[in-house]
């Protein structure tokens, strides 16, 4: 029997009942036999948070393979995600992740 490993699982979330109706990535870490069940385990925490706080899972998610035990250490990557786009860095950033209506810093601030 192979050796589970870690996936970094990124899953989309909207929080209805929240200000804003505001949009999450979340990024959740998961030892896993293969993408697929690090898929299956992702969803259905996402799942369970947005039933608990009003919010809806939007059925995306995206997985990384980490690796084993020994590459979970301080600065380990957790998750990447490579996007072709024809965008100028400030464009991209703009469109993708500075369009002013960020929130960071505490990631379960949805109200």
């Amino acid at each position: 029997m192979a050796k589970a490993s870690w996936y970094g699982v990124r899953c989309l979330l909207r929080w209805e009942q929240a200000a804003g109706r505001p949009y999450e990535e979340s990024i959740t870490i998961w030892r896993a036999d293969s993408f697929d069940e690090a898929i299956v385990k992702a969803e259905r925490a996402a799942r369970e948070s947005a039933a608990l706080l009003g919010g809806e899972y939007l059925g995306l998610a995206q997985a990384f393979f980490i690796g084993d035990d020994e590459s979970i250490t301080e600065g380990a990557e957790v998750f990447s995600l490579v996007r072709d786009n024809e965008l100028e860095p400030e464009e991209y950033l703009t469109a993708f992740f500075a369009t002013g209506d960020e929130r960071q810093g505490d990631a379960k601030r949805i109200s």
